[in-house]
């Protein structure tokens, strides 16, 4: 692993796991989920991860037309880097998760890596009046979804992005999907330096105990040697552990209400900034600066702002 100087703060805004009965601060609208971004990058975030949502319900959409109402706001009043999901939501084609990064072309796009089962079923359990009618099926559904991303699936999608420059942030859930990343790597579809974000805490991905950290990191380091950068995300009430002894680790962190839609055990969080805030002022008592966002671009090689189709 590379152990950087200076640590890169993700934020993750609005994501497609949560829905709006979840929270009333979770970005729907084109210009609130803008504001969401720059504040973010204000507080310290050199990457900015954008899913989209259909204003009038919050439902997530890969529509380019939606990402086309803030991905300009963005660029124009900050310099982060932004990182579009080909994630998208849960239950889409390949093809409609693709469609905003192919159309945007960003300097970093996320890129899963395998199928797995993935089950937010017991959070509808959790809410007592859905806001939409479409809230409850889309959370129950996942306990029979496979949310796919097969190695054709994962070869013509590289290739399709990777064709406009754009680097990955490559969306690891397992040790297997590692596996995977190696594999292409081995084929040359894949250049270093990886960007490996290893996500905990998924029902059907790897359990966010410490020592699967661990288990990930001694893994990737296996595989990848220095040619890689890891980053962490843990969903939920484990976020804030999990990053912070990540970046111990001398990895990167990600935060953000995509991930988790609490400051603190039983406090909502405000925003997507108060969170950056608060992970930033925990780096900087551990004497672990961040990185700006040039500083991110030079250390994972994206081929800037203006090389961009938005």
């Amino acid at each position: 692993m590379r152990r950087a100087e200076k640590v890169i703060v993700s934020c993750a805004i609005t994501g497609s796991i949560h829905t709006p009965s979840m929270s009333d601060t979770l970005p729907i609208t084109a210009d609130q989920i803008a504001e969401a971004a720059i504040g973010a990058a204000e507080a310290g975030a050199a990457i900015v991860h954008l899913h989209a949502r259909e204003p009038e319900t919050g439902r997530p959409s890969q529509d380019p037309e939606l990402f086309k109402a803030f991905l300009p706001q963005i660029r124009d009043r900050c310099d982060a880097i932004i990182n579009i999901t080909t994630g998208g939501g849960l239950g889409m084609t390949m093809e409609q998760r693709l469609a905003a990064a192919a159309w945007a072309q960003p300097e970093i796009a996320s890129m899963n890596m395998g199928s797995f089962n993935f089950n937010i079923s017991g959070a509808a359990g959790r809410i007592a009046e859905f806001k939409h009618d479409w809230e409850p099926e889309y959370l129950g559904m996942t306990k029979d979804f496979i949310l796919s991303n097969t190695f054709a699936q994962m070869d013509a999608a590289i290739r399709r992005l990777k064709d406009f420059g754009t680097r990955f942030e490559y969306e690891c859930y397992d040790v297997g999907h590692l596996y995977n990343l190696a594999h292409f790597a081995d084929r040359g579809l894949v250049e270093p330096p990886f960007f490996v974000q290893s996500i905990f805490g998924i029902l059907g991905g790897i359990g966010p105990e410490p020592e699967n950290l661990m288990h990930m990191k001694s893994t990737a380091d296996r595989l990848f040697g220095e040619d890689y950068y890891l980053s962490i995300l843990a969903a939920g009430r484990h976020q804030m552990p999990f990053v912070t002894m990540g970046a111990i680790l001398g990895g990167n962190c990600r935060v953000g209400l995509e991930d988790s839609l609490f400051i603190g055990k039983g406090k909502m969080a405000e925003s997507n900034a108060q969170q950056v805030a608060k992970i930033r002022r925990i780096l900087e008592e551990l004497s672990l600066p961040i990185a700006t966002p040039d500083e991110a671009r030079a250390m994972l090689k994206t081929k800037g702002p203006k090389n961009v189709a938005f």
